[in-house]
């Protein structure tokens, strides 16, 4: 039986092709465990099969028959050749299909520091093990687009020799030389998220983007879902865009955050320098926001905002000095919040506290991404979709903007956990400030 490897791995194991219709075919069983029908896991596995130019046989397969059980299938999947059948099966694996036949995953060094070596395997976002003498290992901090790094306990231990229970993702920037990492595909196995039988949060969100659902109702589903996490001591991550300063909701935002609805927040420059724009000026970028029009004068005002915060030194500094005496970033000072600002090249000054070396910031972010039960993204497509890139899929996300194409985006990118609320993020945080004051 085919293994999970490369090309050449049917051969190597001393098998030739088989007779399938007619054709010399090569094939590999693979086996499908949980609620693969109504996760419609079953559906995806076949079309990837055909659509990539495979086929397929069922060896056996039955039904859960109570509402937890689980369903089984055992699948034969055939290829014309052994590239084409390392396809498929790459493809498959992120759908939570095994291979019959396990087999340990293949390590190798990394050759210097920030390279991984040739062939690494790729991680996803979602949950994943690797075998490692006959147990399956966890990996720790699941993260799509980076490298499964094995931690030996003897140091002087070689690749596919060492005994270990610590396995964790790495991004290529991080990995050291000597690290020993997962390459191939062999020895991996991915757990995809699965849609449970129980009433669930978003159960009458049949979609992924929600446009003409009551946003009552989602924002009241968001509202008890952040109650529930709070209950569980897990992090609610936001992240937001300067429109949130703009649209007149960072005063419901700066609220939720006094009520210790919000753990840690990431942003860049803008949302920042505006909030304090209108803690000084009441404009921004130059816009009253109580009369709705723009002032004489007022295109200066988030350079002078921008000025006055580096005169006191940092903006933790501006509010201790009284200059900045209410706004979000005030507010997230004064319960002690964390935030992280990710600079750019389009950014004025910058504030102080901003991260202008990206991978720095990337760091920086990943180390409370990693704590996160829930992430509210706020009107902000760059920045959410950097933040989806380091969040575990089982990280309750819920996206916020006006353009549907948002969380379009996040889903192509991978983050398909992500809800998407197409509304005026002014209209969401206000009403969202009042359901979880109630």
């Amino acid at each position: 039986m085919c293994c999970w490897g490369g090309p050449g791995a049917c051969r190597r194991r001393g098998r030739p092709p088989v007779k399938w219709g007619g054709s010399s075919v090569v094939y590999e069983d693979i086996r499908l465990e949980g609620h693969i029908i109504d996760s419609m896991v079953l559906p995806r596995v076949l079309d990837d099969i055909l659509d990539l130019g495979g086929d397929f046989r069922f060896l056996s397969f039955r039904v859960g028959r109570e509402k937890f059980d689980y369903s089984r299938a055992l699948i034969r999947v055939k290829a014309a050749g052994e590239v084409q059948l390392e396809a498929i099966l790459s493809r498959l694996q992120r759908h939570g299909a095994q291979a019959v036949e396990q087999v340990d995953a293949q390590l190798a060094p990394a050759p210097v520091d920030g390279v991984f070596p040739e062939g690494f395997y790729s991680t996803t976002n979602l949950e994943t093990f690797v075998r490692v003498h006959g147990r399956w290992v966890p990996v720790a901090h699941p993260e799509m687009d980076c490298g499964i790094r094995l931690i030996a306990t003897d140091e002087t231990a070689e690749a596919n020799t060492i005994e270990t229970d610590i396995a964790e993702t790495v991004p290529i920037s991080q990995v050291k030389k000597g690290d020993f990492l997962v390459v191939g595909r062999r020895g991996v196995r991915v757990r995809p998220m699965e849609r449970s039988r129980e009433a669930r949060t978003f159960e009458f969100m049949s979609s992924s983007v929600s446009s003409e659902k009551p946003k009552h109702l989602v924002i009241g589903e968001v509202a008890g879902l952040m109650r529930r996490m709070r209950d569980t001591g897990r992090k609610i991550l936001a992240v937001v865009g300067p429109a949130v300063v703009h649209t007149g909701a960072a005063p419901a935002l700066a609220g939720m955050v006094r009520d210790g609805w919000v753990d840690v927040v990431f942003g860049g420059n803008a949302v920042a320098v505006h909030d304090i724009e209108v803690c000084l000026y009441g404009t921004s970028l130059g816009i009253n926001l109580e009369r709705g029009l723009s002032e004489e004068g007022g295109h200066e005002h988030h350079l002078r905002a921008i000025n006055r915060v580096r005169a006191c030194g940092s903006i933790l500094q501006a509010v201790e000095q009284g200059v900045v005496d209410r706004g979000l970033f005030y507010e997230l000072v004064k319960a002690g919040v964390p935030y992280v600002l990710a600079g750019s090249i389009r950014d004025d000054g910058p504030l102080p506290e901003v991260l202008t070396d990206a991978m720095e910031a990337q760091r920086a972010m990943r180390e409370y991404a990693r704590q996160a039960g829930m992430c509210l993204m706020l009107s902000t497509m760059l920045h959410s979709i950097a933040v989806g890139n380091l969040l575990p899929a089982s990280v309750r996300t819920v996206c916020v903007d006006i353009n549907p194409a948002v969380v379009t985006k996040l889903s192509d990118r991978g983050s398909f956990q992500t809800i998407g609320i197409v509304t005026d993020v002014g209209l969401f945080l206000g009403e969202l400030a009042q359901d979880l004051a109630s």
